[in-house]
């Protein structure tokens, strides 16, 4: 059975000519499965999930929550959901304990059915040390835990994540990833927005990549990878002439794919790296160009968006 079904989602700021943020997307999300959006910023993640928990009313499309339409039953959607945005949601001058019982009272939660979910929850997030300290005297991943906190008060059978691990440490990234695996072993539905594509790579059961409001693959990440075929990533450091090696090597024969990064970095995909690499040289020396550093990776889900797009997931 299908936790969610996402049918031809189109959202439009300001129709008819405003932007368009999410582009005739489509896709199910099964019972049990962790599923994740991966994308760059401005993707359109942000804006399905704000669709899904019935934020937002789409310009055209519908998607169905536990078997409820966002459109036509945003009551029913809303008790089955737990959301965590991506913006911290909670009131800094307040402990992590006021904060849960706050949403917990938004939940409808009161009394002792109230009391012992939020002592679980403090023992889950793994604040129960510091659940009386004021929430803008915690770290940046201490607070990510409490936003987490607030969306499982209800016990959600499905809870949507949106990109929960900006801006933290690594540790704090560690301990919500492994969070996050932990409530899906207790059978939790689980979407997931990211632009890490680590992340992506080692929660999901199934990706969907984005750019640009659109879906453009769909699958689990054996799947995504087969797109690529047996094709190499080339990852290449120059000292100068970055964009004029790039434009040069995308016109040579066996280059699917070149993408300009950051610091005079390039990213290339190809069918036969060995007879290649003579000639990237070569181009180099006749730009008066020199290779710094070079490395060859098998294929994932960066050459699967850099094959798909024509560029790097984070340009």
């Amino acid at each position: 059975m299908s936790a969610i079904e996402v049918r031809g989602l189109y959202k439009q700021f300001d129709p008819p000519k405003g932007a368009v943020a999410v582009d005739h997307v489509s896709f199910e999300i099964e019972e049990g499965e962790i599923f994740s959006l991966l994308g760059p910023n401005g993707a359109g993640k942000t804006t399905t999930i704000s669709i899904l928990s019935c934020l937002l009313r789409p310009t055209s499309g519908d998607a169905s929550v536990g078997g409820s339409s966002v459109l036509s039953d945003a009551d029913n959607v809303k008790k089955q959901i737990g959301v965590v945005p991506q913006d911290i949601a909670l009131y800094g001058d307040l402990s992590a304990r006021e904060n849960l019982f706050f949403w917990g009272r938004m939940y409808g939660m009161s009394g002792a059915e109230l009391t012992n979910r939020v002592d679980q929850v403090i023992e889950l997030i793994g604040l129960t040390d510091r659940q009386n300290d004021r929430v803008d005297k915690y770290s940046g991943g201490m607070k990510r835990r409490v936003n987490i906190g607030a969306a499982l008060l209800h016990k959600p059978r499905i809870l949507y994540l949106d990109e929960p691990t900006v801006g933290i440490d690594p540790q704090s990234r560690r301990s919500i990833l492994d969070g996050i695996k932990d409530f899906n072993a207790a059978g939790m539905t689980i979407l997931y927005t990211t632009h890490y594509m680590e992340e992506a790579q080692e929660l999901s059961d199934r990706i969907a990549i984005m750019d640009h409001g659109k879906l453009i693959a769909v699958g689990s990440q054996p799947e995504l990878v087969r797109i690529v075929g047996e094709q190499t990533r080339i990852d290449l450091s120059v000292d100068r002439q970055a964009t004029a090696l790039a434009e040069e090597w995308r016109q040579i024969p066996g280059v699917s794919a070149v993408s300009e990064l950051e610091d005079r970095n390039l990213r290339l995909l190809t069918d036969d790296a060995n007879s290649l690499m003579p000639r990237l040289f070569e181009s180099a020396r006749a730009m008066e160009a020199r290779i710094t550093e070079i490395a060859l990776a098998e294929p994932n889900l960066e050459a699967v968006f850099l094959h798909l797009t024509g560029r790097a997931l984070r340009d």
